[in-house]
Protein backbone atom coordinates (compact mmCIF):
# COMPACT_ATOMS: atom_id res chain seq x y z
CA UNK A 1 0.00 0.00 0.00
CA UNK A 2 1.37 3.42 -0.97
CA UNK A 3 2.14 6.20 1.50
CA UNK A 4 -0.44 8.38 -0.26
CA UNK A 5 -3.09 5.66 0.14
CA UNK A 6 -2.28 5.32 3.83
CA UNK A 7 -2.60 9.08 4.25
CA UNK A 8 -5.93 9.13 2.38
CA UNK A 9 -7.30 6.32 4.56
CA UNK A 10 -6.08 8.04 7.71
CA UNK A 11 -7.90 11.20 6.62
CA UNK A 12 -11.10 9.19 6.10
CA UNK A 13 -10.77 7.64 9.55
CA UNK A 14 -10.97 11.06 11.18
CA UNK A 15 -13.58 12.55 8.82
CA UNK A 16 -16.96 13.87 9.87
CA UNK A 17 -19.76 11.43 10.57
CA UNK A 18 -21.97 12.99 7.89
CA UNK A 19 -23.05 11.14 4.76
CA UNK A 20 -20.19 10.65 2.31
CA UNK A 21 -21.63 11.18 -1.16
CA UNK A 22 -24.40 12.61 -3.30
CA UNK A 23 -26.71 9.60 -3.06
CA UNK A 24 -26.49 9.62 0.73
CA UNK A 25 -27.05 13.36 1.02
CA UNK A 26 -30.50 13.26 -0.52
CA UNK A 27 -31.54 12.27 2.97
CA UNK A 28 -29.51 11.39 6.03
CA UNK A 29 -30.00 7.64 6.28
CA UNK A 30 -31.03 7.75 9.94
CA UNK A 31 -33.60 10.43 9.12
CA UNK A 32 -35.12 8.02 6.60
CA UNK A 33 -35.43 5.37 9.32
CA UNK A 34 -36.93 7.91 11.72
CA UNK A 35 -39.66 8.90 9.28
CA UNK A 36 -40.42 5.29 8.34
CA UNK A 37 -40.71 4.50 12.04
CA UNK A 38 -43.06 7.46 12.52
CA UNK A 39 -45.44 6.11 9.87
CA UNK A 40 -45.46 2.64 11.41
CA UNK A 41 -45.95 4.04 14.92
CA UNK A 42 -48.86 6.21 13.77
CA UNK A 43 -50.50 3.22 12.06
CA UNK A 44 -50.80 1.33 15.36
CA UNK A 45 -50.98 4.31 17.75
CA UNK A 46 -47.75 3.24 19.42
CA UNK A 47 -47.38 4.31 23.05
CA UNK A 48 -45.31 7.53 23.18
CA UNK A 49 -42.90 6.14 25.79
CA UNK A 50 -42.16 3.04 23.69
CA UNK A 51 -41.75 5.22 20.62
CA UNK A 52 -39.20 7.30 22.53
CA UNK A 53 -37.21 4.21 23.51
CA UNK A 54 -37.04 2.62 20.05
CA UNK A 55 -36.31 5.88 18.23
CA UNK A 56 -32.62 5.85 19.28
CA UNK A 57 -29.97 3.12 19.67
CA UNK A 58 -28.98 1.98 23.15
CA UNK A 59 -25.25 2.05 22.43
CA UNK A 60 -23.08 3.71 19.79
CA UNK A 61 -19.44 2.56 19.83
CA UNK A 62 -16.63 4.18 17.85
CA UNK A 63 -13.29 2.43 18.20
CA UNK A 64 -9.88 3.52 16.89
CA UNK A 65 -7.42 0.63 16.82
CA UNK A 66 -3.87 0.16 15.49
CA UNK A 67 -2.85 -2.60 13.09
CA UNK A 68 0.68 -3.55 12.07
CA UNK A 69 0.33 -4.41 8.41
CA UNK A 70 2.35 -7.03 6.52
CA UNK A 71 4.64 -4.23 5.29
CA UNK A 72 5.57 -3.40 8.89
CA UNK A 73 3.67 -0.09 8.80
CA UNK A 74 1.32 0.65 11.70
CA UNK A 75 -2.02 2.16 10.72
CA UNK A 76 -4.98 3.40 12.75
CA UNK A 77 -8.41 2.16 11.71
CA UNK A 78 -11.83 3.41 12.71
CA UNK A 79 -14.47 0.85 13.67
CA UNK A 80 -18.12 1.09 14.66
CA UNK A 81 -20.68 -1.01 16.48
CA UNK A 82 -24.19 0.32 17.04
CA UNK A 83 -26.54 -1.66 19.30
CA UNK A 84 -30.08 -0.48 18.73
CA UNK A 85 -32.42 -2.59 20.85
CA UNK A 86 -32.29 -5.91 22.73
CA UNK A 87 -35.73 -6.25 24.33
CA UNK A 88 -36.44 -9.35 22.21
CA UNK A 89 -32.98 -10.90 22.48
CA UNK A 90 -29.27 -10.36 21.71
CA UNK A 91 -28.24 -7.63 19.28
CA UNK A 92 -27.79 -9.09 15.80
CA UNK A 93 -26.35 -7.56 12.65
CA UNK A 94 -23.61 -7.40 10.09
CA UNK A 95 -20.09 -6.02 10.00
CA UNK A 96 -19.23 -4.15 6.81
CA UNK A 97 -15.84 -3.15 5.46
CA UNK A 98 -16.26 -0.07 3.29
CA UNK A 99 -14.57 3.27 2.84
CA UNK A 100 -17.87 5.13 3.29
CA UNK A 101 -19.04 3.57 6.57
CA UNK A 102 -20.28 6.31 8.90
CA UNK A 103 -22.08 6.49 12.23
CA UNK A 104 -25.57 7.44 11.05
CA UNK A 105 -25.43 4.66 8.47
CA UNK A 106 -24.68 2.14 11.24
CA UNK A 107 -27.47 3.64 13.39
CA UNK A 108 -29.94 3.28 10.52
CA UNK A 109 -28.87 -0.26 9.65
CA UNK A 110 -29.00 -1.32 13.31
CA UNK A 111 -32.53 0.09 13.57
CA UNK A 112 -33.62 -1.79 10.46
CA UNK A 113 -32.23 -4.98 11.99
CA UNK A 114 -34.46 -4.47 15.03
CA UNK A 115 -37.56 -4.18 12.84
CA UNK A 116 -36.40 -7.01 10.57
CA UNK A 117 -35.88 -9.45 13.45
CA UNK A 118 -39.15 -8.47 15.13
CA UNK A 119 -41.05 -8.84 11.84
CA UNK A 120 -39.48 -12.26 11.23
CA UNK A 121 -40.36 -13.42 14.76
CA UNK A 122 -36.72 -13.96 15.75
CA UNK A 123 -35.50 -13.63 19.36
CA UNK A 124 -33.02 -10.90 18.38
CA UNK A 125 -32.60 -7.15 18.48
CA UNK A 126 -30.75 -4.97 16.01
CA UNK A 127 -27.07 -4.20 15.71
CA UNK A 128 -24.69 -3.11 12.96
CA UNK A 129 -21.05 -2.21 12.62
CA UNK A 130 -18.10 -1.84 10.34
CA UNK A 131 -14.61 -0.62 9.71
CA UNK A 132 -13.96 2.45 7.57
CA UNK A 133 -11.58 1.30 4.82
CA UNK A 134 -11.62 -0.21 1.34
CA UNK A 135 -10.86 -3.95 1.68
CA UNK A 136 -9.92 -4.17 -2.01
CA UNK A 137 -6.79 -2.14 -1.24
CA UNK A 138 -5.43 -4.70 1.26
CA UNK A 139 -3.94 -8.17 1.04
CA UNK A 140 -5.52 -11.31 2.47
CA UNK A 141 -3.02 -11.28 5.33
CA UNK A 142 -3.71 -7.61 6.13
CA UNK A 143 -7.48 -8.26 6.14
CA UNK A 144 -6.91 -10.99 8.71
CA UNK A 145 -4.83 -8.64 10.88
CA UNK A 146 -7.46 -5.87 10.66
CA UNK A 147 -10.29 -8.30 11.48
CA UNK A 148 -8.55 -9.88 14.45
CA UNK A 149 -7.49 -6.51 15.88
CA UNK A 150 -11.02 -5.08 15.46
CA UNK A 151 -12.50 -8.13 17.20
CA UNK A 152 -10.04 -7.75 20.07
CA UNK A 153 -10.87 -4.03 20.31
CA UNK A 154 -14.60 -4.83 20.52
CA UNK A 155 -13.86 -7.24 23.39
CA UNK A 156 -16.91 -7.91 25.56
CA UNK A 157 -19.07 -5.57 23.48
CA UNK A 158 -19.93 -8.69 21.47
CA UNK A 159 -20.87 -12.13 22.77
CA UNK A 160 -22.97 -15.20 21.87
CA UNK A 161 -25.84 -14.11 24.12
CA UNK A 162 -25.23 -10.36 23.86
CA UNK A 163 -24.28 -9.16 20.37
CA UNK A 164 -23.79 -11.49 17.40
CA UNK A 165 -22.09 -10.08 14.26
CA UNK A 166 -22.49 -11.49 10.75
CA UNK A 167 -21.13 -10.79 7.26
CA UNK A 168 -22.17 -7.71 5.33
CA UNK A 169 -20.75 -5.63 2.49
CA UNK A 170 -17.02 -6.27 2.11
CA UNK A 171 -16.98 -9.19 4.55
CA UNK A 172 -17.64 -12.92 4.14
CA UNK A 173 -17.42 -16.30 5.85
CA UNK A 174 -13.63 -16.02 6.10
CA UNK A 175 -14.02 -12.74 8.01
CA UNK A 176 -16.44 -14.42 10.39
CA UNK A 177 -14.07 -17.39 10.90
CA UNK A 178 -11.32 -14.95 11.92
CA UNK A 179 -13.68 -13.04 14.23
CA UNK A 180 -14.87 -16.23 15.88
CA UNK A 181 -11.37 -17.61 16.32
CA UNK A 182 -10.12 -14.36 17.83
CA UNK A 183 -13.06 -14.13 20.24
CA UNK A 184 -12.64 -17.78 21.23
CA UNK A 185 -8.97 -17.21 22.00
CA UNK A 186 -9.52 -14.18 24.22
CA UNK A 187 -12.00 -16.12 26.38
CA UNK A 188 -11.43 -18.77 29.00
CA UNK A 189 -10.37 -22.15 27.59
CA UNK A 190 -13.33 -23.93 29.20
CA UNK A 191 -15.77 -21.73 27.23
CA UNK A 192 -14.13 -21.96 23.81
CA UNK A 193 -16.52 -24.48 22.31
CA UNK A 194 -19.56 -22.77 23.83
CA UNK A 195 -18.85 -19.34 22.36
CA UNK A 196 -18.38 -20.26 18.69
CA UNK A 197 -21.86 -18.88 18.03
CA UNK A 198 -20.54 -15.37 18.79
CA UNK A 199 -20.81 -14.78 15.02
CA UNK A 200 -22.93 -16.28 12.24
CA UNK A 201 -22.16 -16.60 8.55
CA UNK A 202 -19.10 -18.76 9.27
CA UNK A 203 -17.76 -21.35 6.83
CA UNK A 204 -19.29 -24.81 7.08
CA UNK A 205 -15.98 -26.17 8.41
CA UNK A 206 -16.05 -23.69 11.30
CA UNK A 207 -19.67 -24.25 12.30
CA UNK A 208 -21.60 -22.37 9.65
CA UNK A 209 -24.99 -23.42 8.33
CA UNK A 210 -25.86 -25.03 5.06
CA UNK A 211 -27.71 -22.52 2.86
CA UNK A 212 -26.42 -19.38 4.59
CA UNK A 213 -24.49 -18.02 1.60
CA UNK A 214 -27.53 -17.79 -0.67
CA UNK A 215 -30.15 -17.24 2.04
CA UNK A 216 -30.81 -13.54 1.46
CA UNK A 217 -31.23 -13.98 -2.29
CA UNK A 218 -33.42 -17.04 -1.74
CA UNK A 219 -35.61 -15.02 0.61
CA UNK A 220 -35.96 -12.30 -2.02
CA UNK A 221 -37.11 -14.95 -4.50
CA UNK A 222 -39.73 -16.34 -2.12
CA UNK A 223 -41.17 -12.83 -1.81
CA UNK A 224 -41.21 -12.43 -5.60
CA UNK A 225 -43.01 -15.77 -5.94
CA UNK A 226 -45.62 -14.73 -3.38
CA UNK A 227 -46.11 -11.38 -5.12
CA UNK A 228 -46.47 -13.08 -8.51
CA UNK A 229 -49.00 -15.56 -7.13
CA UNK A 230 -51.11 -12.77 -5.60
CA UNK A 231 -51.04 -10.77 -8.86
CA UNK A 232 -51.63 -13.83 -11.07
CA UNK A 233 -48.38 -12.91 -12.79
CA UNK A 234 -46.37 -15.59 -14.61
CA UNK A 235 -42.67 -15.49 -13.77
CA UNK A 236 -41.67 -17.75 -16.67
CA UNK A 237 -40.85 -15.38 -19.53
CA UNK A 238 -40.64 -12.26 -17.36
CA UNK A 239 -37.69 -9.84 -17.20
CA UNK A 240 -35.42 -8.73 -14.38
CA UNK A 241 -33.04 -5.86 -13.65
CA UNK A 242 -30.59 -6.10 -10.74
CA UNK A 243 -28.54 -3.25 -9.30
CA UNK A 244 -25.54 -4.65 -7.45
CA UNK A 245 -24.30 -8.14 -8.27
CA UNK A 246 -22.73 -9.24 -5.01
CA UNK A 247 -24.08 -12.00 -2.79
CA UNK A 248 -27.74 -10.91 -2.81
CA UNK A 249 -28.07 -9.76 -6.41
CA UNK A 250 -26.24 -12.70 -7.95
CA UNK A 251 -28.08 -15.37 -5.98
CA UNK A 252 -31.44 -13.74 -6.72
CA UNK A 253 -30.72 -13.67 -10.46
CA UNK A 254 -29.40 -17.23 -10.54
CA UNK A 255 -32.39 -18.67 -8.66
CA UNK A 256 -34.90 -16.73 -10.78
CA UNK A 257 -33.19 -17.86 -13.99
CA UNK A 258 -34.20 -21.43 -13.13
CA UNK A 259 -37.81 -20.21 -13.11
CA UNK A 260 -37.58 -18.74 -16.59
CA UNK A 261 -36.90 -15.13 -15.56
CA UNK A 262 -34.50 -13.33 -17.92
CA UNK A 263 -31.88 -10.95 -16.49
CA UNK A 264 -31.86 -8.17 -19.10
CA UNK A 265 -30.09 -5.41 -17.13
CA UNK A 266 -27.47 -5.29 -14.43
CA UNK A 267 -25.27 -2.66 -12.85
CA UNK A 268 -22.84 -1.85 -10.08
CA UNK A 269 -20.57 1.01 -9.04
CA UNK A 270 -18.45 0.56 -12.18
CA UNK A 271 -21.27 0.73 -14.73
CA UNK A 272 -24.57 -0.56 -16.08
CA UNK A 273 -25.23 -3.07 -18.87
CA UNK A 274 -28.21 -4.14 -20.99
CA UNK A 275 -28.83 -7.24 -23.07
CA UNK A 276 -32.29 -7.74 -24.57
CA UNK A 277 -31.58 -11.46 -25.02
CA UNK A 278 -30.57 -11.79 -21.39
CA UNK A 279 -27.37 -12.29 -19.41
CA UNK A 280 -26.17 -15.64 -18.13
CA UNK A 281 -26.25 -14.89 -14.37
CA UNK A 282 -23.87 -17.76 -13.57
CA UNK A 283 -21.14 -16.48 -15.92
CA UNK A 284 -21.81 -12.93 -14.73
CA UNK A 285 -21.37 -14.04 -11.11
CA UNK A 286 -18.09 -15.77 -11.98
CA UNK A 287 -16.83 -12.60 -13.69
CA UNK A 288 -17.86 -10.47 -10.74
CA UNK A 289 -16.19 -12.80 -8.24
CA UNK A 290 -12.94 -12.84 -10.22
CA UNK A 291 -12.79 -9.09 -10.96
CA UNK A 292 -14.70 -7.71 -7.93
CA UNK A 293 -16.93 -5.75 -10.34
CA UNK A 294 -18.97 -6.07 -13.53
CA UNK A 295 -16.49 -3.87 -15.40
CA UNK A 296 -15.27 -5.45 -18.63
CA UNK A 297 -18.02 -8.09 -18.92
CA UNK A 298 -18.41 -8.66 -22.67
CA UNK A 299 -22.00 -9.85 -22.80
CA UNK A 300 -23.99 -6.63 -22.96
CA UNK A 301 -24.27 -3.03 -24.12
CA UNK A 302 -23.12 -0.39 -21.68
CA UNK A 303 -25.87 2.04 -20.64
CA UNK A 304 -26.12 4.96 -18.25
CA UNK A 305 -27.43 4.74 -14.72
CA UNK A 306 -30.44 6.81 -15.79
CA UNK A 307 -31.18 4.42 -18.66
CA UNK A 308 -30.94 1.46 -16.29
CA UNK A 309 -33.71 2.72 -14.01
CA UNK A 310 -35.90 3.73 -16.98
CA UNK A 311 -35.82 0.28 -18.63
CA UNK A 312 -39.07 -1.55 -19.15
CA UNK A 313 -38.66 -4.67 -17.02
CA UNK A 314 -41.07 -6.65 -14.86
CA UNK A 315 -38.98 -6.93 -11.70
CA UNK A 316 -36.39 -4.49 -10.35
CA UNK A 317 -34.14 -5.64 -7.51
CA UNK A 318 -31.94 -2.91 -5.99
CA UNK A 319 -29.26 -4.94 -4.19
CA UNK A 320 -26.44 -2.41 -3.90
CA UNK A 321 -25.95 0.47 -1.48
CA UNK A 322 -28.67 2.41 0.32
CA UNK A 323 -30.54 5.45 -1.04
CA UNK A 324 -30.25 4.55 -4.71
CA UNK A 325 -33.87 5.22 -5.69
CA UNK A 326 -34.73 8.88 -5.17
CA UNK A 327 -37.20 11.24 -6.79
CA UNK A 328 -35.63 11.13 -10.26
CA UNK A 329 -35.25 7.35 -10.39
CA UNK A 330 -38.77 6.72 -9.06
CA UNK A 331 -40.25 8.91 -11.78
CA UNK A 332 -38.53 6.82 -14.46
CA UNK A 333 -38.96 3.28 -13.13
CA UNK A 334 -41.24 1.16 -15.31
CA UNK A 335 -41.05 -2.11 -13.40
CA UNK A 336 -44.17 -3.75 -12.01
CA UNK A 337 -42.51 -4.41 -8.65
CA UNK A 338 -39.44 -3.14 -6.80
CA UNK A 339 -38.02 -5.78 -4.44
CA UNK A 340 -35.52 -4.31 -1.99
CA UNK A 341 -32.61 -6.73 -1.78
CA UNK A 342 -30.44 -4.00 -0.24
CA UNK A 343 -31.08 -2.20 3.04
CA UNK A 344 -32.71 1.19 2.54
CA UNK A 345 -32.32 1.48 -1.24
CA UNK A 346 -35.34 3.79 -1.58
CA UNK A 347 -35.38 7.26 -0.05
CA UNK A 348 -38.47 9.08 1.21
CA UNK A 349 -39.15 10.92 -2.06
CA UNK A 350 -38.68 7.74 -4.06
CA UNK A 351 -41.06 5.84 -1.80
CA UNK A 352 -43.74 8.50 -2.19
CA UNK A 353 -43.47 8.66 -5.98
CA UNK A 354 -43.51 4.87 -6.42
CA UNK A 355 -46.68 4.72 -4.30
CA UNK A 356 -48.30 7.51 -6.30
CA UNK A 357 -47.49 5.67 -9.54
CA UNK A 358 -48.92 2.40 -8.25
CA UNK A 359 -45.65 0.47 -8.44
CA UNK A 360 -45.51 -2.28 -5.82
CA UNK A 361 -42.61 -2.20 -3.36
CA UNK A 362 -41.61 -5.20 -1.26
CA UNK A 363 -39.70 -3.49 1.56
CA UNK A 364 -36.20 -4.39 2.71
CA UNK A 365 -37.07 -5.52 6.22
CA UNK A 366 -39.30 -8.19 4.66
CA UNK A 367 -37.59 -8.96 1.34
CA UNK A 368 -33.99 -9.36 2.50
CA UNK A 369 -34.65 -11.02 5.86
CA UNK A 370 -33.61 -14.48 4.61
CA UNK A 371 -30.02 -13.86 5.68
CA UNK A 372 -30.77 -13.13 9.31
CA UNK A 373 -33.31 -15.97 9.45
CA UNK A 374 -30.68 -18.52 8.39
CA UNK A 375 -28.17 -16.80 10.69
CA UNK A 376 -30.62 -17.60 13.49
CA UNK A 377 -30.70 -21.21 12.30
CA UNK A 378 -26.88 -21.29 12.41
CA UNK A 379 -26.86 -19.83 15.93
CA UNK A 380 -29.42 -22.45 17.05
CA UNK A 381 -27.42 -25.30 15.51
CA UNK A 382 -24.27 -24.13 17.29
CA UNK A 383 -26.14 -23.71 20.56
CA UNK A 384 -27.61 -27.21 20.33
CA UNK A 385 -24.47 -28.84 18.88
CA UNK A 386 -26.52 -29.85 15.85
CA UNK A 387 -25.98 -29.77 12.09
CA UNK A 388 -28.99 -29.51 9.79
CA UNK A 389 -28.85 -30.59 6.17
CA UNK A 390 -29.50 -28.15 3.32
CA UNK A 391 -33.05 -29.36 2.71
CA UNK A 392 -34.09 -28.77 6.30
CA UNK A 393 -32.63 -25.25 6.30
CA UNK A 394 -34.35 -24.49 2.99
CA UNK A 395 -37.73 -25.77 4.18
CA UNK A 396 -37.55 -23.77 7.40
CA UNK A 397 -36.54 -20.63 5.52
CA UNK A 398 -39.31 -21.04 2.97
CA UNK A 399 -42.00 -21.51 5.62
CA UNK A 400 -40.88 -18.41 7.49
CA UNK A 401 -40.51 -16.16 4.44
CA UNK A 402 -43.86 -17.10 2.91
CA UNK A 403 -45.64 -16.76 6.25
CA UNK A 404 -44.04 -13.38 6.91
CA UNK A 405 -44.97 -12.12 3.45
CA UNK A 406 -48.61 -13.07 3.93
CA UNK A 407 -48.68 -11.47 7.38
CA UNK A 408 -47.44 -8.18 5.93
CA UNK A 409 -49.96 -8.20 3.09
CA UNK A 410 -52.79 -9.04 5.49
CA UNK A 411 -51.74 -6.18 7.77
CA UNK A 412 -51.53 -3.80 4.79
CA UNK A 413 -55.11 -4.66 3.89
CA UNK A 414 -56.31 -4.30 7.48
CA UNK A 415 -54.62 -0.91 7.98
CA UNK A 416 -55.18 0.22 4.36
CA UNK A 417 -51.50 1.13 4.06
CA UNK A 418 -48.42 0.24 2.02
CA UNK A 419 -46.30 -2.86 2.66
CA UNK A 420 -43.48 -0.93 4.33
CA UNK A 421 -45.77 0.68 6.89
CA UNK A 422 -47.45 -2.69 7.47
CA UNK A 423 -44.06 -4.32 8.08
CA UNK A 424 -43.18 -1.67 10.67
CA UNK A 425 -46.63 -2.06 12.25
CA UNK A 426 -46.13 -5.79 12.82
CA UNK A 427 -42.60 -5.31 14.17
CA UNK A 428 -43.67 -2.52 16.52
CA UNK A 429 -46.68 -4.47 17.78
CA UNK A 430 -44.35 -7.30 18.80
CA UNK A 431 -41.99 -4.91 20.57
CA UNK A 432 -44.92 -3.14 22.23
CA UNK A 433 -46.28 -6.39 23.62
CA UNK A 434 -42.98 -7.13 25.37
CA UNK A 435 -42.50 -3.56 26.67
CA UNK A 436 -46.04 -3.49 28.07
CA UNK A 437 -45.53 -6.84 29.79
CA UNK A 438 -42.10 -6.03 31.24
CA UNK A 439 -42.51 -2.32 31.94
CA UNK A 440 -39.68 0.21 32.30
CA UNK A 441 -37.27 -0.34 35.21
CA UNK A 442 -37.01 1.20 37.73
Amino acid sequence: MSAKKAKDDATMATATESAPDAHHTRHNLFDVVTQQLARGAAAINLDPDINTIVSQPKNELIIHFPVRLKSGEVRMFKGYRVQHNNILGPYKGGIRYHQDVYLDECKALASWMTWKCALAGLPYGGGKGGVKFNPKDYSHEDLERITRRFTHALGNNIGPEYDIPAPDMGTNSQTMDWMMDTYVNINAAVDRQAVKRVVTGKSIACGGSQGRDGATGQGVVYCIQEWAHSKRFTLDGSTLAVQGFGNVGSHTARILSRMGVTLTAVGDHTGYYYNAEGFNPHKLAEHNKKNHSLDGYPGGRRISREEFFALEVDILVPAALELQIGLDEAKEIRAKVVVEGANGPTDLDGDRVLAERGIDVIPDILANSGGVIVSYFEWLQNKRSESWDADEVQQRLERKMRRNYQSVMDKARDLKCDARTASYAIALERLREVYRARGIWP
